[in-house]
């Protein structure tokens, strides 16, 4: 028996409740611009500053004993990574990142020595092969390339949407994104989940993912218009979205259950990286249909199909 979310056949108006699905989302957008502006990120060592010591052991790492052996020094934002390389399998390292102390450009000599020392209590094997700072200025360009990369990706999506459809679905398009990474933002700054480089990777997929869900509505309202020269623009549109609801359903269920098993199992981590991704799994649905089609009906499409064939049998249907 196949396994179906939503009928094969259905026929939703998806535009009935668009004031209240456009009204709701303007005010998520503001809502998560003022949650930015007075919560701020919890920004991680990337954004921050700080060490990252590398340790590498003769016995198993165990990354619980680390954690404990460092929290008495009150380093504040500490992050413990098993290092894992496929091509060694008796290598037992870890990448200690520290974020920069108060005040200071990076951890001090000092404290960086009772990092040590502390670690050597947990295992007396440790040695310490790479100890490495990144300060104020270096963290301070990585946030301007990051929101460097984020809005060339947007641009780039409104220069390849203008040319594969029209304008007005370029439009759609970049304002469902932007939709979609500002919530996204808005989350991480009221849940104050650690915001690093993993989460603007996390935010540069989502933008993947929300775009091909776009463009295969998009596409489906191309050949439907096409196909159907005179019918309302509305009409198109619904048509077009229940044509390709399921397939939309059907991938974003699959997606998010391997999401879920990995924010499940996958450990501290990747959970902030997995956690914006369902959250942009989600929302790039929701805007895929709620979002993109309607800025699409507001603005309407100029039917210039001339030089294009439809499909006489249809078109003869619908006359």
């Amino acid at each position: 028996m196949r396994l179906k979310l939503v009928p094969s056949e259905s026929n939703w108006d998806f535009f009935s409740t668009s004031k209240i699905t456009l009204g709701a989302s303007a005010l998520a957008v503001i809502a998560s611009v003022i949650l930015f502006f007075t919560m701020g990120l919890n920004f991680g060592i990337d954004f921050k500053g700080g060490t990252t010591i590398r340790t590498d052991s003769d016995i198993s790492v165990d990354v619980g004993a680390y954690r404990d052996a460092l929290t008495p020094l009150n380093l504040g934002d500490v992050s413990i990574t098993e290092i894992f390389d496929p091509t060694d399998g008796n290598l037992n390292a870890a990448q200690v990142r520290i974020q920069a102390q108060e005040g200071a450009e990076s951890v001090s000599i000092d404290m960086i020595t009772s990092v040590k020392e502390a670690l050597l209590a947990t295992d007396s094997t440790l040695t310490f092969p790479e100890v490495n700072s990144v300060g104020p200025k270096v963290s301070g360009e990585l946030v301007q390339t990051a929101v460097l990369a984020i809005v060339a990706a947007m641009a780039a999506v409104l220069f390849y949407i203008w040319l594969r459809f029209e304008w007005q679905f370029s439009v759609g398009a970049v304002v469902a994104l932007v939709h979609d990474v500002v919530l996204t933002i808005g989350v991480f700054s009221l849940v104050q989940i650690r915001f690093d480089l993993a989460i603007i990777a996390a935010l540069l997929t989502i933008v993947g993912y929300s775009l091909n869900d776009t463009v295969v509505v998009f596409d489906r309202v191309r050949e439907n218009l096409r196909r159907y020269k005179t019918r309302p623009l509305r009409d198109v549109l619904n048509q077009s979205i229940n044509e390709t609801l399921s397939r939309t359903v059907m991938t974003s269920v699959t997606t998010l259950i391997a999401l879920i098993a990995l924010f499940i199992l996958g450990g501290d981590v990747i959970r902030g990286f997995v956690f914006a991704m369902i959250w942009g799994v989600v929302v790039g649905t929701y805007s895929s249909i709620f979002v993109a089609s309607a800025i699409l009906l507001r603005l309407g499409v100029t039917r210039d199909w001339s030089k294009e064939q439809g499909d006489p049998a249809a078109e003869q249907a619908e006359a």
